[in-house]
């Protein structure tokens, strides 16, 4: 509708133009928007102020001279010209109810549009380091990942979606370590467990499973792997330590035996997240490994790239990007004086592996806590003859869990911490996924569980879902009483739909397309959440204040009408985030 809007002002200026009203070479910069009071009409249009100026005339006599060359429309009941010269567009009912039409010939695919003309987009999230079961502060990531790359899908866009597996790297060998210590438990070996290693009861369960495959062909003695480490926390340096241990295992243990460890943990750990992240509607079109970036020497071709870019210099034995000469506080460290490349040596070989495989976009959904390495990895980009401006990086809030008023605290170390799969258990998948979405990602967000598990309108998932299981309820007994929807009668009788609720729901159904675009184009679901909430609510009034079961079968078959386009977009607003559309609840 405000495509049509739009052309009829433009038509009417043209016209103008050629009456010599306005000078041939006035350009117009048109728009239409929604009017927040509908008694102010339905649409609203500010071109007669923005040519204010360039047509050397009172804004509210160019919009008079606008609306009375506007093309005849029967979509257009009357226009008002309101305040300094807005002009204000009354639909017809009839117009409004052609939604409609629309939404039950589309069905599914109601809503989705082309603005994304076909761009390739990689989104990258969750991507928590393999060294633990996900927990709750990861499952906000997953959801707004999940739920963007849908939006995106349906707004045109060609979305692959990507989980980096950090399978590289020191975290990596203190998980192994700790393994093999709870695995040398069992063997009987007993040895103080380093304060920092990882301390989840799912390490003694990949060390039981190692333990049942190997048996003891990982067992040293406890003199053998003790004698002269350095003393951990609180008498000794914890890092120290926990690396010493690292260096004991690689060498006693050999390289194949180390890997052999190294898997049990790693392999794990990524199969518990994958079928982790299934179970909460998340997947994943590609799992790149880091480690593939060593193994294809990626990582030195780009550190190469940048030394003939002269953007690598070397201090104190370590090689250095100068990434201060494109923005960044100071410069980085890409290959320390040992000769191990960083993990920013990683991640850029990572972004030039994206770029290479042909996004036009790539979208990283990072923790909060990542803010810093933005402007190095765009300055790394820069450095390689990337524009900067294709990597879009949008910072998620850890979701915070309260039980009553007390914060459960979460960290993966210390093992203390409550994992996504238990907050599925507790809630449901729906309700989590949904509340992930509520809110901006870069918003703080609580996790209310008591009324993530309420029934009541003040729970939105519970009030979305009751809305359409409650259509799909009324439907089903209709039938049964021989009142079942009889479509054509419906789309015959649209006219009949004349009530203000039925109208303004008729409204709220034409906004859909337009709040899943420009949800898509800001890359932010809670748009569709919200807009959810708010179609939900529109139709309970409706419901509670207009009966379905008359003998009027024009009326009714029309109202039904209503209702299943209603349930429709529902459904496929839900989908969007992940979440169910019950038949029935």
């Amino acid at each position: 509708m405000k495509q049509l809007v739009a052309s009829l002002i433009e038509q009417s200026i043209e016209k103008l133009k050629q009456s010599g009203a306005f000078d041939t070479s006035l350009k117009a910069n048109i728009q239409v928007e929604n009017t927040r009071d509908k008694q102010h009409g339905d649409l609203a249009s500010n071109v007669a102020l923005t040519l204010a100026k360039a047509a050397r005339r009172n804004p509210r006599d160019i919009a008079q001279m606008i609306c009375d060359n506007l093309p005849a429309a029967a979509e257009v009941s009357k226009t008002e010209i309101a305040g300094p010269g807005f002009i204000n567009f009354f639909i017809s009912q009839n117009a409004t109810a052609t939604v409609l039409n629309r939404i039950i010939a589309q069905g599914d695919a109601y809503g989705q549009c082309q603005v994304g003309n076909n761009q390739s987009v990689q989104i990258e999230f969750v991507s928590a380091n393999p060294t633990g079961p996900l927990h709750v502060g990861h499952g906000r990531g997953a959801a707004y990942g999940a739920s963007l790359a849908n939006l995106l899908k349906a707004a045109g866009f060609k979305v692959q979606r990507e989980y980096y597996v950090n399978d590289a790297g020191r975290q990596m060998n203190i998980l192994a370590a700790s393994v093999w210590l709870r695995y040398l438990a069992l063997q009987d070996i007993t040895i103080a467990f380093p304060s920092n290693g990882y301390q989840g009861a799912y390490v003694k369960d990949i060390a039981a499973a190692l333990h049942q495959r190997v048996g003891a062909s990982l067992k040293h003695t406890a003199t053998e792997i003790t004698t002269n480490l350095p003393a951990d926390a609180p008498a000794g340096d914890k890092e120290a330590h926990i690396d010493a241990i690292i260096e004991r295992a690689q060498q006693l243990l050999g390289p194949d035996n180390y890997q052999l460890l190294f898997a049990a943990g790693l392999d794990a750990i990524r199969d518990d997240i994958k079928d982790d992240l299934q179970a909460f509607n998340v997947t994943f079109d590609n799992w790149f490994s880091e480690r593939s970036l060593s193994h294809d020497d990626q990582i030195e071709r780009v550190i190469k790239k940048l030394q003939e870019k002269d953007h690598i210099y070397q201090k104190e034995g370590a090689l250095w990007f100068r990434s201060t000469a494109f923005g960044d506080d100071k410069d980085r460290v890409v290959k320390r004086d040992n000769g191990q490349t960083t993990y920013f040596a990683s991640d850029i070989a990572y972004h030039l592996n994206k770029f290479e495989r042909g996004f036009d976009t790539v979208i990283n959904i990072w923790g909060a806590d990542h803010h810093g390495y933005i402007t190095r990895v765009k300055a790394a980009l820069t450095a390689m003859g990337i524009d900067a401006e294709r990597l879009v990086v949008k910072l998620v809030q850890f979701a915070i869990l309260y039980r009553g008023n007390e914060r459960v605290p979460m960290s993966t170390r210390s093992g203390s911490f409550v994992t996504l799969r238990e907050l599925r258990d507790e809630v449901g998948k729906d309700a989590s996924r949904f509340f992930y979405v509520t809110r901006k990602a870069e918003q703080h967000m609580d996790f209310d569980l008591e009324l993530a598990k309420s029934d009541s309108k003040d729970n939105p998932v519970y009030y979305i879902q009751y809305a359409h299981a409650r259509i799909s309820t009324m439907l089903t007994k209709l039938a049964a009483e021989d009142m079942a929807w009889d479509q054509a009668q419906g789309l015959a009788n649209l006219q009949q739909l004349s009530a203000a609720a039925e109208i303004t729901l008729m409204q709220q159904l034409e906004l859909y397309p337009e709040v899943l675009a420009n949800a898509a184009v800001a890359y932010e679901p809670h748009q569709i959440a919200h807009y959810l909430r708010d179609l939900a609510g529109n139709f309970h009034t409706y419901y509670n204040a207009h009966r379905m079961k008359i003998d009027d079968a024009p009326l009714r078959n029309a109202r039904l009408t209503l209702s299943i386009a209603t349930r429709q977009v529902l459904a496929n607003g839900l989908h969007l985030l992940g979440v169910d559309a019950p038949e029935n609840m």
